[in-house]
Formats: structure tokens, C-alpha cells, sequence
């Protein structure tokens, strides 16, 4: 059986392989990353997000605290990047048909990991956004986490499909092959 693959997730994936390792890169490198850091000019969009916006997960603070959550992820960023890739290769160059359940994996590690997010926040009071305006939050949280929600809940519903319609298939042929034999 032949591996079915769609051209969106395909492209997801692609895409959001060297977003993701520029995050890790920015975490696992902090504080050279940081605004002031030999390295910043490589995420000089970061200073936002370490200075104002998440000044408590990117910045300072948390690294002077020595909060892991931010490093943590990122480590988690890493094995997900690592099976976005796997996904893209075994499904479009070796072909095999199980790399359907890895990138099955792999969104519902994003997903996962994006909701665990939004929760936490929740669950501290919004401690670590809650210093900002709702416009500032709503632009450059709820919308850009959005999309890693909104992207692999599609992903996890049409890999999940695929998954459960090769099962069927495979459930059926296997019927067939027993009641021939039966005969």
C-alpha cells in the first residue's frame, strides 16, 4: 500500500522545520541570543518578545530564575522537529506507509505542547502574559500560537483518517484472506 500524503501537511511541515530550530536556537542559546548578546543579531525579533511581551519565558528573568520550562520545550521542540523530518522523508522519498503515523505524532506533539502553553497561563494567573495590553497579547500570542493549534488539530483529524481508513483497509483484507482460507 502506498503512502498517501497531502501537499498542506507536506508544506507545513517543511515551513515549520527552520521556524522552530530558530526558536530553539534562540533558547539554547541564551543569553549570547539576547539583545546585548554576541549572537542577536541572528533573533533581533526576539527582543520583543524578551524585553516586553514574554520578558518572564524568553528574558532575562526567566533565565536569571532559572525557569527549564523555556529550555524544557525547547528540548521538546527538538524531537518534533526531528519527527517533522522523519515524516517528510519517509513519506515522499523511502515511502514507506507507517510514516503516516509519525507525522500523526508529530502534530499532536505541537499541538499538545501549544495548548500546554495557553494552559499553564491559565493556570498561574496569566503570570507570565498578563503584563500585557490585550491588543499586544491578541497580535503576538493568541494569534501566532493560534496557527499551531488551528494547523495540527487539521493535521492530527486528516492523518487520523488516513490512519483509521488503512486499518479498515487492512481489517477487510485480512477478512477476505481468512474467509478464502476457511473455504
Amino acid at each position: 500500500m502506498a503512502v498517501k500524503t497531502h501537499t498542506w501537511i507536506s508544506l507545513w511541515f517543511l515551513i515549520t522545520v527552520p521556524v522552530v530550530a530558530w526558536d530553539v536556537g534562540y533558547c539554547f542559546m541564551r543569553p549570547r541570543s539576547m539583545k546585548g548578546g554576541d549572537l542577536h543579531w541572528i533573533w533581533k525579533p526576539y527582543a520583543l518578545y524578551q524585553e516586553i511581551l514574554f520578558k518572564k519565558i524568553y528574558g532575562l528573568p526567566a533565565l536569571n530564575s532559572k525557569n527549564g520550562f523555556t529550555n524544557a520545550q525547547a528540548l521538546l521542540n527538538v524531537i518534533e522537529t526531528f519527527m517533522n523530518i522523519a515524516y517528510l522523508y519517509l513519506a515522499h522519498v523511502a515511502a514507506w506507509p507507517p510514516a503516516t503515523l509519525i507525522g500523526f505524532g508529530a502534530a499532536l506533539m505541537t499541538l499538545s505542547k501549544t495548548v500546554l502553553y495557553g494552559v499553564q497561563e491559565y493556570y498561574c494567573g496569566y503570570c507570565a502574559v498578563g503584563h500585557n495590553d490585550f491588543k499586544t497579547l491578541f497580535v503576538y500570542w493568541v494569534i501566532p500560537n493560534g496557527l499551531w493549534i488551528v494547523f495540527p488539530i487539521l493535521i492530527v483529524a486528516q492523518l487520523g483518517k488516513d490512519l483509521v481508513d488503512s486499518l479498515n483497509l487492512a481489517a477487510k483484507a485480512e477478512e477476505k484472506f481468512v474467509s478464502k482460507k476457511i473455504k
